[in-house]
């Protein structure tokens, strides 16, 4: 029997909780206020219990976690199966997990395995008229229109989401129930052997966490320094739109949109971007957003608080010369 219940699919790396996961709870509790639903939280590694109460703590009622030495490092057999078997065990109405590397490898198998759809990198989600439908949207057609997807016929109803799209709860006293899941390994599970991790210290700053960001497009020409130096002089970070990153403009790390990053800052700065949807669909929910372009018929216009037509290249020195 399917349960009315809204369970989440939490990330844990070197036994600490990934942001995604707090703000999947989050939202899992915002979707079930609506619906009277309890939000069930899974979490699977290796001495991992210690984190079930920060889970509790930011809104999950209930965690059942797996704790097994098979589970200590990501392998993607052993976390689909037992994903697969905590799944069938609550029978939840709804799965959630988010969009990351680890994300993206386990969800579409364990759909797979439980024989539902799977809607993936959505920016909303929320429940349909009649109560039950998860209305799953996402960016489709590269970036160009909002698709929403339900699955009528299939449950669990399961959804990937991009880290930073939903917003965490801030934690507050809160008492869950949490419960351990026996799942029985074998040695075969482990398909793949860990020879060793390396650990590489990133040159870019999460632009995730940046209060400010200077975000610069084609139209700045390649030369991006002075986004950076505006970006120091307001105490933020330098982004970039995807086709700059293409261009070979900005690293990968600083890119926002469908295919970037999610941001939602106090002041985004939209630099020689046109604002084509693919680009707004990730920077869309900053509190100030600010663009610059030479091109008054430009879509950045029609998302920007405040729009300033002309060259960039020649504003921004300006601006920095009055900071």
């Amino acid at each position: 029997m399917i349960t009315k219940n809204i369970l989440v699919i939490c990330e844990q790396v070197d036994g600490k909780l990934q942001k995604v996961s707090l703000e999947l709870i989050g939202k899992a509790r915002r979707l079930a206020e609506t619906t009277g639903e309890d939000v069930v939280a899974l979490l699977m590694g290796h001495e991992i219990e210690g984190l079930a109460q920060t889970l509790v703590e930011h809104g999950a009622d209930k965690v059942v976690y797996v704790d097994d030495p098979i589970l200590r490092d990501f392998m993607t057999e052993p976390y689909t199966k037992a994903a697969t078997y905590a799944i069938k065990n609550e029978n939840p109405d709804i799965v959630l997990v988010g969009a990351s590397s680890i994300g993206r490898d386990l969800a579409p198998r364990v759909a797979a395995r439980v024989k539902t759809g799977l809607t993936a990198d959505c920016t909303t989600l929320e429940i349909g008229e009649d109560g039950k439908e998860l209305l799953m949207t996402r960016p489709a057609f590269g970036g160009n229109i909002m698709a929403t997807i339900v699955c009528p016929n299939h449950r669990p109803q399961m959804a990937t989401v991009r880290p930073g799209v939903m917003v965490a709860l801030e934690a507050e006293k809160r008492i869950g129930e949490i419960i351990r899941l026996n799942v029985e390994f074998a040695p075969s599970d482990a398909n793949v052997e860990i020879l060793e991790t390396v650990m590489v210290e990133k040159t870019t700053k999460d632009i995730t966490g940046a209060n400010v960001l200077v975000a610069g497009g084609r139209g700045m020409g390649g030369d991006f320094e002075p986004l950076k130096q505006l970006a120091k002089a307001l105490g933020g970070e330098v982004a970039a739109s995807r086709t700059a990153v293409d261009a070979g403009f900005a690293h990968k790390d600083m890119q926002v949109g469908q295919t970037g990053k999610t941001v939602r800052p106090d002041v985004y700065f939209a630099c020689g971007i046109s604002g084509a949807v693919q680009h707004t669909a990730g920077m869309e929910d900053a509190a100030l957003i600010i663009a610059v372009n030479k091109d008054p018929e430009a879509p950045i216009f029609g998302v920007a608080d405040l729009g300033i037509v002309g060259d960039a290249r020649i504003i921004i020195p300006k601006l920095i010369a009055k900071l």
